[in-house]
C-alpha cells in the first residue's frame, strides 16, 4: 500500500461503512499473564435503572489486568464489608472483591462501594456518592477508575471518551459520513458532525471540550474546530490545496497541520487566537501527520523526503529536522506517549502494516500487533493502551493493545465499520 494511499489528509477516500446508531462491543482476545482475581459482587439495589456492578465488572474485565469471578461461582452476595466471610472468598481464590449498594429513587441515587483485600480481610477503598439516573453509567465508570488506580497504581480510563469516523450508504452511490463521540465502552454515541462529503482526522483538544477535524462539505478540504457541548464550530483553515491532519498543542492554543498552499505539503502551526501561521518544514517531499510532544517543544511528523515514509522530529518553533526511524520500509502516523518517552507508529514492511512503538532513548522498535492493515494508533491518557483501526478483508474494526503487547482487545460495531479512532485526553 503506497504512502499517498495511506495519508488520509490528501483526500483519498479511504472510507468504510458503519451505521451511525451502532454500539460498540468489546472482546478481550488476550489478557495479561497473571491477571489478578477480582470479584465484583452484584450491588444491592431496589430500583436503579442500570446495574452499576455489571458496568464495573465489564470495565475491569476489558482492562485485561484482572480475572473477573463469574457471579454463579460466588459464595455469597454481601453488600458491605461487615457481611463478608473472607474465608469463603479466600477459598474461592479471590485476591480482591468489590461490594456495594445503590439506594434511592425518583431520579436520585446514593451509591456506596468498598474495595476489599480478601487475604488481609480489610477495606482498601470506600466511597459514597450521589448520582442522578442519567449519570449512573458515568458514576460506575468513575468507580472503575478508582479501583483500577488503587490496584495498579495507574490512572483509569473508563470514564474517558473516544472519537471515530463512520460512513453509511444512503442508497445508490451517495454516502453519509459522520464524526462520532462515544464513551470508552461504546455507549452513548453522539454525532458531532455529518456530511455527504468525507470527514476525517478527528483530534481532541487537551481539555476534551473540542474536536478539530477535516471536512470536505464545501467540496474542498477545510479544518474545523467544534465545541462538543454546544455544537458551535469555527472553520480555521481553508487554503488552496491540502488542509489536513490537525493536531492540538498541549496548551490548546495552537494547531499543527498540513498545508500545501505553497506547493508541496508542509507542516505549519496555526495560532488559534491570532490565526498567524508558522511554517515549520520546507521540502519538496510530502510532510504530514504532525503530533506534539507532551512538553510542546517538538513535533513528530511523517515525510518521504528520504524516498520512503519515515518519522522526523522538528522544534515546534521551527529549525532543522531530525530523522527518527530507519528500520522498515514504512514508519508513519507517529505520536508520543503521555510521558514523552515512547512513540507509537504504523510500521510497515512490504504490504504488511502493524502498530509498533519505539523507545526514544534506545530507538528500539517493538511490533505490537499481528494484523496486516493496522493504522491510526492513539494512546490512552494513562499510556497503558493504544487504540487503533484494523481491517480483515474488507471489514474494518477497532482494536486496542497494551503498551507491552500482552493484552489485546477487539472492539466491533454490531454492524458496519469504523475508522480513525482518537482517545480523548
Amino acid at each position: 500500500m503506497g504512502f499517498c494511499k495511506r495519508v488520509l489528509f490528501l483526500g483519498l477516500l479511504f472510507l468504510c461503512t458503519s451505521p451511525s446508531y451502532a454500539e460498540l462491543t468489546i472482546e478481550v482476545t488476550e489478557g495479561v499473564d497473571g491477571a489478578v482475581p477480582v470479584a465484583v459482587v452484584p450491588f444491592a439495589s431496589q430500583s436503579a435503572p442500570v446495574s452499576i456492578s455489571s458496568i464495573v465488572n465489564a470495565d475491569l474485565a476489558r482492562s485485561g489486568f484482572f480475572k473477573m469471578m463469574a457471579e454463579q461461582g460466588m459464595p455469597g452476595r454481601p453488600s458491605n464489608a461487615g457481611a463478608v466471610n473472607f474465608k469463603d472468598w479466600q477459598a474461592a481464590g479471590q485476591n480482591y472483591m468489590v461490594v456495594g449498594q445503590v439506594n434511592g429513587g425518583g431520579g436520585q441515587y446514593d451509591v456506596q462501594f468498598q474495595l476489599l483485600d480478601v487475604f488481609k480481610g480489610g477495606q482498601m477503598l470506600g466511597y459514597r456518592m450521589n448520582s442522578s439516573a442519567e449519570d449512573l453509567r458515568r458514576t460506575a465508570h468513575h468507580i472503575s477508575d478508582l479501583i483500577f488506580e488503587k490496584l495498579t497504581g495507574k490512572k483509569g480510563v473508563f470514564s474517558g471518551r473516544i472519537a471515530y469516523i463512520t460512513t453509511s450508504n444512503q442508497g445508490g452511490k451517495q454516502q453519509a459520513h459522520q464524526l462520532q463521540v462515544a464513551d470508552a465502552d461504546g455507549f452513548n454515541p453522539q454525532t458531532v458532525a455529518a456530511s455527504v462529503e468525507p470527514l476525517m482526522s478527528p483530534s481532541w483538544s487537551p481539555d476534551g471540550k473540542k474536536v478539530a477535524y477535516v471536512s470536505f462539505e464545501r467540496k474542498t478540504a477545510a479544518i474545523y474546530v467544534q465545541v462538543l457541548a454546544t455544537g458551535a464550530r469555527t472553520r480555521v483553515a481553508e487554503f488552496p490545496g491540502i488542509n489536513g491532519a490537525p493536531a492540538w498543542s498541549p496548551d490548546g492554543s495552537r494547531l499543527a497541520l498540513t498545508l500545501s498552499k505553497d506547493g508541496s505539503p508542509d507542516i505549519f502551526v496555526l495560532n488559534l487566537g491570532t490565526r498567524a501561521l508558522t511554517k515549520l518544514t520546507k521540502s519538496f517531499a510530502i510532510d504530514t501527520e504532525p503530533s506534539w510532544s507532551p512538553d510542546g517543544n517538538s513535533i513528530v511528523f511523517t515525510s518521504d523526503r528520504g524516498g520512503k515514509p519515515q518519522l522526523y522530529l522538528v522544534s515546534s518553533q521551527g529549525g532543522q529536522e531530525k530523522r527518527l526511524t530507519f528500520s522498515g520500509d514504512y514508519n508513519a502516523r507517529g505520536s508520543f506517549s503521555p510521558d514523552g518517552k515512547t512513540l507509537v507508529m504504523v510500521h510497515g514492511n512490504g504490504n504488511d502494516y502493524r502498530i509498533a512503538t519505539m523507545e526514544l532513548s534506545s530507538r528500539a522498535i517493538n511490533v505490537l500487533t499481528s494484523g496486516r492493515s493496522d493504522e491510526s494508533p492513539s494512546f490512552a491518557p494513562n499510556g497503558t493502551m493504544i487504540l487503533y483501526a484494523s481491517k480483515k478483508g474488507r471489514t474494518g474494526f477497532l482494536s486496542a493493545v497494551s503498551l507491552d503487547g500482552k493484552m489485546q482487545q477487539r472492539l466491533e460495531f454490531k454492524s458496519g465499520e469504523v475508522r480513525e479512532p482518537a482517545w480523548a485526553p
